[in-house]
Parts: C-alpha cells; sequence; structure tokens
C-alpha cells in the first residue's frame, strides 16, 4: 500500500519547490492529522518513497489536459488522497461523504477482521476544484465506515451538505458506482494529494490479493500505464466513460516480492500465487450504495449489502 512518501523530500530538493510530501498506497501508521501533511518517518514510508522518483513528484504538480477527468471533487488528506462521493440515491441536502483507504485513517490501519463503524472524527480534508487548486477545507464529524478486510476503504462524514459544497465552491461531489467495472473499462486514477492523474484501463481481477497481514477480494489490477507513487492512496477509480467512480486506488507491488507490505501478490481459485511487479491495484467500490440508506445513513442490515461488519 502507498502511503506518505519520503520521495517527495528528495524530489522538492532537486526541484528547490516548497510543497508538502505524498503519500502512497501502502500500509503505514497515518500518526496524527494535520492540515500540513507531515509525513511519517517509517519503515514503510521509507520504502515506499524509493517507488517514486523525482521526475514523478514533479510531474505531478501540474494540471490535466484540456478535456480530460479533472481534480474537482477529489481531497487531499494529510496523508493520502480521496474524493467527495454521493450514491446514486443521495439527496442534495444529505451530509456529503469523503471516500479514502482503510489504511489512511489518522489513528493507523484497522486489525484483519476488524471493521469500524460510527466513530467520533473531526478529520480535515483540502477541496480541489477542476484545476487542482485548494477551494476550502472540509471537516468530518464521523467516520462512518472503515476497514482493510476483503476491502480497503474508509467513508467519513462531512458536517457539510452537497448543496452547500456546491452554492459555496461551485463543485459537484463524484457519483459512486452502483456498478461493478468490465475488464478494458479506460479509467483515470485522480490522486488530490500529488494534482495528478493517471490515465489506463482495468486489466483484470485478482480473486485474492494478500498483503502482510490483509486480504483483499476481487481487486482492481490496472494495465501498467498507472504507475501510481506514494501519495496516491485513497484516490478515486474513475470510469472515463461514465465520470463515476468504480474503485479507490490503494496498492501496487513495488519490488517483486511475495505478499509482503508494499508488494502484494495475487491468489487465484485455486490458491496459485502470482508476483506481478510494478503493478498497481484498487478495491472496488460498487457494494457500498447498497448499505447506504435516505440521509446518507449507513445501514449494513439493508438487503444486498454485503460489505464486511463488525
Amino acid at each position: 500500500m502507498r502511503k506518505p512518501l519520503v520521495v517527495a523530500l528528495c524530489a522538492l530538493a532537486f526541484a528547490g519547490a516548497g510543497a508538502t510530501p505524498a503519500v502512497a498506497s501502502a500500509p503505514t501508521p497515518t500518526g496524527a492529522d494535520t492540515t500540513t501533511g507531515t509525513a511519517p518517518a517509517t519503515l514503510t514510508d521509507l520504502v515506499d518513497g524509493v517507488a517514486g522518483t523525482a521526475a514523478d513528484a514533479l510531474s505531478g504538480l501540474t494540471a490535466p489536459r484540456e478535456g480530460a477527468v479533472t481534480f474537482a471533487g477529489t481531497v487531499s488528506l494529510s496523508n493520502c488522497s480521496g474524493s467527495v462521493v454521493r450514491m446514486p440515491g443521495s439527496a442534495d441536502d444529505d451530509p456529503a461523504l469523503v471516500l479514502t483507504n482503510g489504511h489512511c485513517l489518522e489513528s493507523g490501519f484497522p486489525a484483519p477482521g476488524q471493521v469500524l463503524v460510527d466513530r467520533a472524527s473531526s478529520r480535515t480534508f483540502g477541496l480541489l476544484n477542476a484545476s487542482g487548486s485548494k477551494v476550502a477545507t472540509l471537516r468530518a464529524d464521523r467516520l462512518v465506515y472503515a476497514t482493510m478486510t476483503d476491502t480497503d476503504a474508509a467513508i467519513y462524514r462531512l458536517g457539510t451538505t452537497y448543496a452547500q459544497i456546491k452554492s459555496a465552491y461551485g463543485i459537484d461531489a463524484l457519483k459512486l458506482s452502483g456498478t461493478r467495472p468490465a475488464a478494458g473499462t479506460a479509467i483515470s486514477v485522480v490522486s488530490g494529494y500529488w494534482k495528478r492523474v493517471y490515465n489506463c484501463s482495468v486489466d483484470g481481477f485478482a480473486y485474492r490479493m494478500k498483503e502482510g497481514n490483509w486480504t483483499w477480494k476481487d481487486s482492481v489490477r490496472y494495465t501498467s500505464a498507472c504507475n501510481t507513487i506514494g501519495g496516491t492512496s485513497g484516490s478515486p477509480v474513475v470510469d472515463g466513460a461514465t465520470g463515476q467512480v468504480v474503485a479507490v486506488n490503494n496498492t501496487g507491488n513495488e519490488d517483486g516480492e511475495r505478499c509482503t507490505v508494499n508488494n502484494p501478490c495475487e491468489v487465484d481459485e485455486n490458491g496459485q500465487v502470482t508476483v506481478r511487479q510494478g503493478i498497481n491495484y484498487a478495491q472496488q467500490t460498487y457494494l457500498f450504495p447498497a448499505c447506504f440508506g435516505v440521509d446518507n445513513k449507513l445501514d449494513l442490515s439493508a438487503s444486498g449489502c454485503v460489505i464486511p461488519k463488525p
């Protein structure tokens, strides 16, 4: 998984720039949340940092091309990327939701089998406009749901409605698709932390993916063009045709190791293990809409809700 990047420090040293370091898609303790985003000095972060080059980091500071997927509705966290999302049935006056990875929690990684529901939170998020400029600081009032079991996702509830965000900043939330993506789908991974958009396609799916002590189901595997780096954890994966979020970016195999932290492996139905060095992955999100009802309230007992439960 990829969390706050030490490579950013190297890139900024070369460039003489003053931007803050980013987060990748590997599991590492996140530490206290801050609006400035200081990179944790952990071993995993150091390993993560090697994954990106200075050129990668600097290229992430540019705006997207005209007509491409933009940053509108994405957010930057202290240690990850994320996005303001709405369910297919969400109303404009519902409290807005923010989607990121479970391993991006300010409290550290959920243990295997652990599911966190309805926890107090005051976490802040930097809301970006289409060009990637920060236009506001949004604040959560609850951590609605988080886990690293079967998937790697966290959903926060803001103290602000979709309508209030639209009125104040002219920004719409990204819609979460309730449909499983297909292989070959053109996608964009939009990192609010790096202000970088990666474009590629869904290469296929991993029946099971193991990384350290965690196991995920039906993970999205990217084609090689989405060479995501540290800081991209929690980025929305956007379907190029519909503009809807179909997954949340979370990890990649950096060193060719087998099933270790920062080096996930794929496991098929027969237990055969495949290692794909340099390939990156996301966790599907189409199961979440069935678990949210009126007023964007989580209902784990709802018909069709099959995400992990406490």
